[in-house]
């Protein structure tokens, strides 16, 4: 019975619409217009199901040796009507991937070249997606409070004068937006795809900061790090969200955060202010914080920054840490 598909496409849809009406409601009293609606809930329909405003996002988690009923082709047809039928959506704005384990890094692949965009709102900010070309959006709905967390944080630190930041694997620079919003003088932002660095400077615009406060940076962070690091400590905050691993020919070596990340934070620690902060994540599932420089004190903060519309509580890690004074 869990193998055929009408079975799987009336189970997904009443889910689909139970969790509409339940995250619906606490998306409209928060104000939330992005957000996830179906995070495999049900473990014989391995879809990812993401509202983008009007836009729906599927993703397709399909281990190898699972079988799913019907046609590939047949199965994502029929899942996709189900999910634009039950949200009252047109076909148009539904996108569905398909995401295999076939390595790492895999957000920086490109699907296709359709160049279906849209802004979306978050935290009264506006950011650019695209729904078309490649695995993510550009916006990554797991980060919304941490996102919100940096702007509260340049707040504060703004009390006691002008702040900079800095932020590492900066991806589409929603956190660098954040940190904008929250009135930091100057943020850098450094990436090494040139694609995500010209789409952080669209979201940086699109937002009405100036160009002139903001520098952006195509280049591998470790290298980044060895150059600032000379500099001594300039920086209020640092956000340090860097893939679980990557081994683009663009850098000089391989990133592997969890043999890599004491080295990060290292570096990161001395580059930051006294008392200045530091956000560290990872997407790791199977994460160990198990080095960290004297220098800071760190907090796992992870439980408290897991969306409500998230039931996979381990969809990301999270660290505050704290640049000692002495």
């Amino acid at each position: 019975m869990e193998n055929d598909l009408d079975y799987q496409v009336d189970i997904f849809a009443n889910r689909l619409n139970k969790r509409a009406k339940h995250i619906g409601k606490w998306a409209r009293r928060n104000a939330i217009t992005c957000y996830r609606l179906y995070d495999g809930d049900i473990p014989e329909v391995p879809l990812v199901v993401d509202r983008y405003e009007n836009y729906l996002h599927i993703c397709e988690y399909h281990a190898p040796h699972k079988n799913l009923p019907g046609t590939p082709e047949t199965y994502r047809q029929r899942m996709s009507d189900a999910a634009r039928r039950t949200l009252g959506l047109r076909e148009a704005d539904v996108f569905y991937k398909t995401r295999r384990k076939t390595g790492r890094g895999e957000q920086y692949e490109k699907l296709a070249d359709s160049r279906v965009t849209a802004v979306v709102q978050e935290g009264g900010l506006r950011f650019l997606i695209n729904l078309s070309d490649y695995l993510d959006t550009g916006l990554f709905l797991d980060h919304r409070i941490t996102r919100a967390m940096v702007r509260d944080i340049v707040l504060g630190l703004g009390e006691a004068g002008p702040v900079r930041v800095l932020n590492l694997f900066s991806y589409t620079g929603s956190f660098t937006v954040y940190a904008a919003a929250g009135g930091a003088r100057a943020t850098v932002s450094v990436d090494l795809s040139s694609t995500y660095t010209a789409w952080a400077r669209e979201n940086l615009a699109l937002n009405g900061f100036s160009a002139g406060n903001h520098r952006f940076e195509v280049a591998d962070v470790f290298a980044f790090l060895q150059r600032e690091g000379g500099a001594g400590a300039k920086y209020d905050m640092v956000i340090l969200d860097p893939p679980t691993f990557s081994n683009s020919k663009k850098m000089s070596r391989t990133l592997d955060i969890q043999r890599d990340h004491g080295e990060l934070l290292a570096s990161c620690g001395r580059i930051l202010r006294p008392g200045g902060m530091l956000l560290f994540s990872t997407n790791r599932r199977r994460f160990q914080l198990s080095e960290v420089p004297s220098v800071l004190k760190v907090e796992e903060i992870t439980r408290e920054t897991i969306p409500q519309d998230f039931r996979n509580q381990r969809i990301h890690h999270a660290y505050l840490a704290e640049r000692s004074r002495s």
